[in-house]
């Protein structure tokens, strides 16, 4: 390494540093002898390291301090000795020696313990409890406590460097309430590297150099006279994290923009719906388990529902639609009023549809929200989560072109190959089960459900029987392999997480 081109990289700090490392090892001797502060020293110090001029070490150890007993019997006497002096004429009732020795019950009940395990007193029941002093607790009483030579040292102290019978004491003081405290420490110390004892003994040179232009400089030409500070290109800098939206957020922009490139109308509505239009247009039964609260949130209060669809609706569930003969039954507008957050955004979906009338066909609609289930939380279930959800009213559609929708969709999410498996849902006929096959995993994998829906909820809504193709897939499910993680970790908030994760480059 060109030694001058390295000086010339040198800031001031690092200048007024690297001349004491040589003799002072520690962050501490090298704030004094530069006089400088310790974010100065040890900003200068990893600069150095970063060039290789110095090797930081950091060295963790115990150390011992009083806490807030120990300094108040360092000053008023350990609670055992004037335990021990308050007996020194004669027994004494423990109320009465509690009084005497300024002690508090916790206090007198720690003396009892530690001083009938040395054989210094003994305890007799008359009215009151009795403790006297035995002969050694006389010895004790006039000899130094252990605790007493200990509580009297320089404190803090290295843990490590007291001798065995102090290590051993401290543990049993420790015991004590508030006595003392061992803390963990860490100590930096620095050393030269071959390169830096190099640059040493050559000297940084008279550090007359300069960071940065000023106008006096500027209008006196003095600039040309300076010696700037060389840019160290290599030099180690903080990692900055700009802003940027949650990775949720950004496969949901790109799902969006997916669906808008391919000619579909985004479709919008409240997370707060009318149990009317999130199942009963749809033709679930007014008795299906999906309106439990098992698996549904409600909330309190009454919709009001368009009286019209109530009344084709009322008919679909119980006589049918089409030669179909419903669910039966008696469909009452109580049920259908109570309100829900929304299960699924095919209830967007039915809104839409009922909304169309007269307007011309083909029609193709699509939506991503946020739905609920009242789920329990595991590493595939969530309680709230988004859907994508999509719909196309269409006189001439078919099953071939809910095909073409799904594979142009997921081959734009990185699946090739999509598969429609037969299933059953309320509202489709046919109904299917969509799954695409993982690229890597090289397995066939269920995202979500897809169908036709079924006269019974479209003639309702529309006044007529048209095709309407209907998709709807949970994202967190579609997006978890991209990120590579279990849906729970989605939204952990886990700061470095959001900061670090790749962006959405699809």
């Amino acid at each position: 390494m060109d030694i001058q081109k390295l000086v010339d990289t040198l800031h001031p700090l690092e200048r007024t540093v690297l001349p004491f490392i040589k003799a002072h090892a520690s962050v501490d001797d090298l704030m004094k002898a530069s006089k400088l502060k310790e974010v100065e020293v040890m900003r200068a110090l990893q600069w150095l390291q970063n060039k290789g001029v110095v090797t930081l070490d950091v060295h963790e150890s115990d150390i011992v301090r009083l806490d807030v007993n120990g300094q108040r019997y360092l000053k008023q006497g350990l609670p055992e000795r004037r335990f021990l002096a308050a007996l020194a004429d004669k027994p004494l009732p423990l109320p009465r020696l509690i009084s005497k020795a300024d002690l508090s019950k916790e206090e007198a009940n720690i003396c009892i313990g530690l001083l009938r395990q040395k054989g210094a007193i003994i305890l007799s029941k008359e009215k009151d409890l009795v403790v006297s002093l035995t002969p050694q607790g006389a010895k004790l009483r006039d000899a130094a406590l252990p605790e007493e030579d200990f509580l009297k040292t320089e404190f803090p102290r290295q843990v490590d460097a007291l001798p065995e019978p102090e290590k051993r004491l401290l543990q049993q003081m420790r015991s004590r309430k508030q006595l003392v405290v061992v803390e963990k420490i860490k100590s930096r110390s620095v050393r030269l590297t071959p390169l830096g004892q190099t640059l040493v003994e050559r000297g940084v040179g008279d550090g007359k150099v300069i960071d940065a232009l000023t106008p006096d400089m500027l209008r006196s030409g003095d600039w040309k006279q300076k010696r700037f500070r060389r840019y160290d290109l290599t030099a180690h800098v903080p990692r900055i994290n700009g802003g940027r939206r949650h990775f949720v957020e950004e496969g949901i922009s790109y799902i969006r923009r997916i669906w808008m490139d391919m000619g579909f109308t985004e479709m919008t509505g409240t997370l707060v719906q009318p149990a009317f239009w999130n199942l009963d247009v749809l033709f679930v039964p007014q008795d299906h388990p999906a309106r439990d609260m098992q698996d549904t949130f409600f909330v309190e209060g009454k919709a009001t529902i368009p009286a019209d669809v109530a009344k084709r609706v009322k008919a679909a569930h119980e006589k049918g639609v089409g030669g179909g003969s419903g669910w039966g039954g008696e469909w009452t507008d109580d049920i259908a009023k109570q309100l829900v957050l929304r299960t699924h955004n095919t209830v967007l979906s039915a809104r839409t549809i009922a909304a169309l009338k007269d307007a011309p066909l083909p029609a193709k609609f699509f939506a991503v929200g946020r739905v609920f289930r009242n789920e329990a939380l595991d590493w595939k279930h969530l309680f709230e989560f988004h859907q994508f959800e999509g719909i196309v009213v269409d006189p001439d559609a078919n099953l071939r072109h809910l095909m073409f929708y799904l594979k142009e969709f997921y081959s734009k999410m990185g699946y090739s190959e999509v598969r429609l498996a037969p299933s059953f849902f309320p509202y489709t006929e046919p109904s299917f089960e969509v799954s695409v096959f993982h690229p890597v995993r090289k397995e066939w994998v269920e995202l979500g459900g897809a169908g036709i829906l079924r006269p019974e909820v479209v003639v309702p809504l529309l006044g007529k029987d048209v095709p309407v193709l209907a998709w709807g897939q949970g994202l967190e499910r579609v997006i978890t392999d991209y990120y590579k993680m279990n849906l729970p970790d989605m939204y952990s908030n886990d700061i470095e997480q959001l900061r670090t994760i790749k962006a959405w480059l699809r």
